[in-house]
């Protein structure tokens, strides 16, 4: 096989990795789903969804997006929606999707929330609660297990030594999060800049 037959034998498997962009109904209703199915959570299930399930966007992508999100204002997963559906539809890709992710919930929280304001002292509750908590955390940690799985499969010793300096810098220096993000924020954007180009040139 000649060096130039190369990229057009890879590229059906790529656009195969990919599937068609969502209308907005199916936007409102993927996220929908998600926030129902999301206790916990709505991260894990998102990724399932947008990666695994619907394959709107690579591993990759999702991690760059989520990446993006986690560095903006605001609740992350609420962001990632607005990205994500703007990204695929616009403006209104966006609504949907920010929409789908936060009528279900809101609706049961607020019944909910009248319940546990009649009975919030009742210990069974508190019990279930506690347990709750604990898989809740499980599922976070699995979430970011499976999102480290793309950079630990390149092997990129610059961007894991960077992961992890942020990881000690925050979880056990305990330094202040806003002034970790001021360093990391600047010096990730130029590693991926310069890494990019050296692999480009």
């Amino acid at each position: 096989m000649s060096p130039d037959s190369a990229p057009a034998a890879q590229e059906p498997d790529i656009l195969a990795a990919r599937a068609p962009p969502p209308g907005l109904l199916a936007l409102f209703l993927a996220f929908a789903r998600m926030s129902l199915a999301g206790f916990g959570g709505v991260l894990v299930f998102a990724r399932h969804a947008i990666v695994d399930q619907h394959r709107w966007m690579t591993a990759d992508e999702f991690n760059e997006t989520f990446a993006l999100c986690h560095f903006l204002p605001g609740p992350n997963i609420l962001n990632l929606s607005m990205v994500f559906g703007s990204r695929l539809r616009g403006i209104a890709g966006g609504v949907a999707a920010f929409t789908g992710l936060l009528l279900p919930p809101t609706l049961i929280m607020t019944v909910l929330a009248i319940i546990y304001a009649r009975y919030g002292d009742v210990e069974v509750l508190r019990r279930i609660l506690a347990g709750i908590s604990c898989a809740a955390v499980g599922l976070l940690i699995a979430v970011v297990f499976r999102m480290m799985t793309p950079l630990l499969k390149r092997m990129d010793v610059v961007v894991i030594v960077l992961m992890l300096g942020v990881f000690v810098a925050i979880g056990v220096v305990r330094l202040p999060l806003q002034e970790v993000l001021l360093v990391a924020i600047p010096v990730s954007i130029g590693v991926t800049y310069l890494m990019r180009r050296k692999v480009a040139a």
